[in-house]
């Protein structure tokens, strides 16, 4: 949100019109200079206090401004750093920017994480009186709000423009994905959705029809008209599935488990990942959902992406801290059985994100055996082999009779595999 667009929606107040955030302040005078963090400190400055001294109150001051210039840049290693130097996430320069603050704004998720590690004070203000929350909405990032929420932040406070988070998604906000998405988390949070702003004196889905806002307003309306299920729990689960996410949000308002599970251990959101339903995963996430829960048959929602061929989800996933080290009901990684569908474009997207190309599965095989063993050699298999060649597949490991995969595709006659592993 820029602040000329501010300034056209400030009717009557003589200011910006948006809690959200201020903008970021710019860069002190030549003669002043914010010290570069990936330089050596002149000996004219003091130096960076170690952890075990006390720092003046001119080094702490120091220390908090590089923690907050690292925060713009979203430099989450040296953050930590400073911070295990002493310095301060709550701690404000004079236009009131924290570097807790500066990651609700600017949707640094892995910042903001660690920010609430080091004792960030959620419920704390800007210089417009607005929570990280607000600030947050106000840009779309769903992801933030979702993790705002789960570590309890005042979810309707009023800035001092009158405007709450759910506000200020909408009246701010586009009619666009990552908005909706924003919406539903504050839907699924439970915040309140009837209350006038106080500039407008529109409610939340006042202003998405007044924008015409159709999705939004489709998804406010969901939340207020659809009666709260007698059966949260199972209400989530069916909404999951069938990838009904207005409905997932009023489930989860209505108190439903994140990690409810069905008949057969399935979570919501291995259910939304088997089903390949985006919209459910990224609500699902963003409130917290479990990448590594278990089903009664060794899925999670990370392995089945593996059986669907979705990088998209296998994407969304990356985020929530997945463990790549647990595998399927056959020993596998989720690279193995897309290998064997002739799944492309996830196995493209699979090779580059962590997870082991050259695992053995219980079957003794290698995702680049399977491609071969249970390809039909045609073009998909084809460029798969090729692709886990180009990102370090063993083609000498054998089967568990050490057969290779040089061997059985000459047995099978798939001479293009045969000249891609000859080369």
């Amino acid at each position: 949100m820029t602040v000329s667009r501010r300034r056209l929606l400030a009717v009557g107040l003589g200011a910006l019109a948006v809690a959200g955030c201020a903008p970021r302040p710019e860069p002190l005078p030549e003669e002043t200079p914010v010290p570069d963090p990936t330089t050596p400190t002149p000996s004219t400055q003091s130096p960076t206090p170690s952890p075990s001294s006390t720092p003046t109150p001119e080094d702490q001051a120091r220390l908090d401004q590089l923690l907050r210039d690292a925060a713009w840049a979203n430099e989450v290693d040296r953050a930590e750093e400073l911070i295990d130097d002493g310095a301060d996430v709550n701690a404000k320069d004079d236009t009131e920017q924290s570097a807790y603050l500066i990651a609700t704004s600017e949707g640094h998720l892995e910042l903001l994480r660690l920010c609430l590690a080091n004792d960030a004070e959620v419920d704390d203000k800007d210089s417009w009186n607005g929570t990280g929350l607000i600030r947050a909405a106000e840009r779309g990032h769903h992801l933030v709000v979702g993790e705002l929420l789960q570590a309890g932040i005042d979810r309707d406070h009023v800035n001092r423009i009158g405007y709450q988070a759910i506000h200020e998604a909408v009246w701010l906000g586009r009619d666009s994905t990552t908005y909706h998405d924003t919406v539903r988390a504050l839907v699924a949070g439970g915040v309140t959705l009837d209350q006038p702003s106080g500039v407008e004196q529109l409610t939340p889905l006042q202003m998405a029809e007044q924008h015409g806002f159709d999705g939004t307003a489709a998804i406010l309306s969901a939340a207020l008209k659809t009666k709260a299920p007698s059966d949260p729990d199972a209400a989530l689960l069916e909404a999951a599935e069938a990838g009904d996410a207005d409905r997932v949000a009023v489930a989860l308002r209505a108190g439903a488990d994140l990690e409810t599970r069905n008949g057969r251990s399935r979570t919501p959101l291995l259910l939304a990942a088997a089903a390949d339903q985006l919209a459910v995963a990224r609500l699902l996430l963003s409130l917290g959902a479990d990448v590594n829960a278990i089903d009664d048959q060794s899925d999670t929602p990370v392995l089945v992406t593996g059986v669907t061929g979705s990088a998209e989800m296998l994407e969304l996933m990356l985020a929530h801290r997945p463990n790549f080290k647990l595998y399927n009901r056959f020993g596998g990684t989720a690279l193995i059985p897309a290998s064997e569908r002739g799944h492309v474009d996830f196995v493209r997207f699979a090779v580059g994100v962590g997870i082991d190309i050259n695992h053995v599965n219980d079957l003794g095989w290698t995702a680049l055996l399977e491609a071969v063993i249970l390809g039909d050699g045609g073009t998909r298999h084809q460029q798969i082999v090729e692709i886990l060649l180009e990102h370090g597949a063993d083609r000498e490991i054998g089967d568990r009779s050490g057969v290779t995969a040089l061997q059985h595709a000459r047995n099978s006659g798939q001479r293009r595999i045969v000249e891609l592993l000859e080369s």
